[in-house]
């Protein structure tokens, strides 16, 4: 008679704690990058009360008779299931197509986390709403050593990329061969020495009886190597009686055409540039962190690190979305993302929960259920004792 009472105290706190989880998946049904839990239960010790026979010659053999004591839970396992994708638009939020973690340091301990709503603090780190900051692969001159050890994620707020002299210049467009003589026409490009002052090259273009003659001049005082001489073909195609360079930098006239009636002769581009400071910064699916410099340049930042494990149910929960590794969760590996099965990475998403409201709703009839039956058996037994004490009256 006892034991059916310890049987149903025994249900009723597992069904109870069946309640508490499922209670805590519904809370956190808008939690980023949030795992679901789910109970599993098995039965306890079983009493023996008469032990199997073995067949004889003329008697058959008998099953064991047990009388269990009750239910426990076997564990709480955590559903590593990829959530849905929400856009954000914001460019500090990160979410993983993958099974990686963010990798963070918390107070000198190293956590893990799917959880991506990051921002920057006030000394440039990368970091987790809880303060965790985020870990990675720096860039010293842009260069990026993923062999490294890792560290924060710094975005460097003060850096400068240098500036770039300028070589050459490249023109196109078209020159008109109907232009009469001596029609002259005026080209101005901006190009920059070592440390990024800039200066003006003027280019003067005249016609002549063969075509058109190329000469240019330097707003810092450079002089041009000698004007040459362009000469087109029936087809339009352009040949230069040799190279020009105005103050040091080539210009490089082979694109130009001589079509009739059409004066669109230009300066393409030029390859220097000035010193630029940092404006902004994109993210690749590779977790490079890109920075845009004010003068147009790009350099790699840095690059976010992920981490995988042999057994991601065995990490240990530890609050603000994060996990901490555990003897069964094995060591973590860690990669760029895109490399390993670490999944890759999206900028301006956050992964959402991964709870299923129409699940936990139905686990939360279920646990109620098995609790409401499991109080009857104590109310049933306790009757029973009570008819029992009723005997000598």
């Amino acid at each position: 008679m006892l034991r059916s009472l310890y049987s149903g105290i025994s249900g009723l706190r597992s069904h109870q704690t069946m309640l508490d989880v499922t209670g805590n998946n519904i809370a956190n049904v808008n939690t980023t990058a949030f795992k679901a839990s789910a109970t599993q239960f098995q039965d306890t010790l079983s009493q023996l009360s008469q032990g199997a026979g073995g067949p004889q010659a003329e008697v058959g053999g008998t099953n064991p008779a047990q009388v269990g004591l009750g239910v426990k839970v076997a564990g709480i396992s955590t559903n590593f299931a990829q959530g849905s994708s929400q856009a954000t638009g914001k460019s500090t939020d990160i979410m993983i197509s993958g099974d990686g973690f963010f990798v963070t340091q918390l107070g000198g301990e190293t956590l893990y986390s799917r959880a991506g709503a990051f921002d920057f603090d006030a000394q440039g780190r990368l970091v987790s709403p809880a303060g965790a900051i985020v870990q990675g692969w720096n860039a010293v001159g842009g260069v990026i050593n993923q062999g490294g050890t890792i560290g924060n994620i710094t975005l460097p707020l003060q850096s400068i990329i240098p500036a770039v002299k300028s070589s050459k210049a490249v023109l196109g467009g078209n020159l008109p061969s109907d232009a009469a003589i001596p029609t002259t026409l005026l080209r101005d490009v901006k190009v920059y020495d070592s440390l990024g002052a800039e200066r003006t090259l003027s280019l003067t273009f005249a016609r002549t009886a063969t075509g058109w003659s190329v000469d240019g001049s330097d707003s810092a005082g450079g002089i041009s190597t000698g004007q040459i001489d362009l000469t087109f073909n029936a087809a339009g195609a352009g040949a230069a009686s040799g190279p020009l360079s105005v103050g040091g930098v080539a210009i490089d006239v082979a694109a130009l055409t001589g079509f009739a009636k059409i004066t669109t002769a230009t300066v393409n581009s030029q390859d220097g540039a000035a010193a630029g400071t940092l404006q902004s910064f994109t993210l690749g699916k590779d977790g490079t962190l890109v920075g845009l410099f004010s003068n147009g340049g790009q350099a790699s930042i840095g690059r976010i690190a992920l981490a995988t494990f042999a057994n991601p149910g065995g990490l240990e929960k530890a609050g603000s979305s994060e996990y901490r590794a555990t003897f069964n969760s094995g060591n973590a590996a860690l990669g760029a993302p895109g490399s390993s099965g670490l999944g890759s990475l999206t900028g301006g998403a956050l992964e959402m929960s991964n709870v299923d409201l129409s699940q936990e709703f139905t686990n939360l009839i279920v646990a109620q259920r098995g609790f409401q039956a499991n109080a009857r058996i104590i109310t049933t037994s306790d009757e029973v004792l009570q008819e029992l004490t009723n005997l000598k009256r």
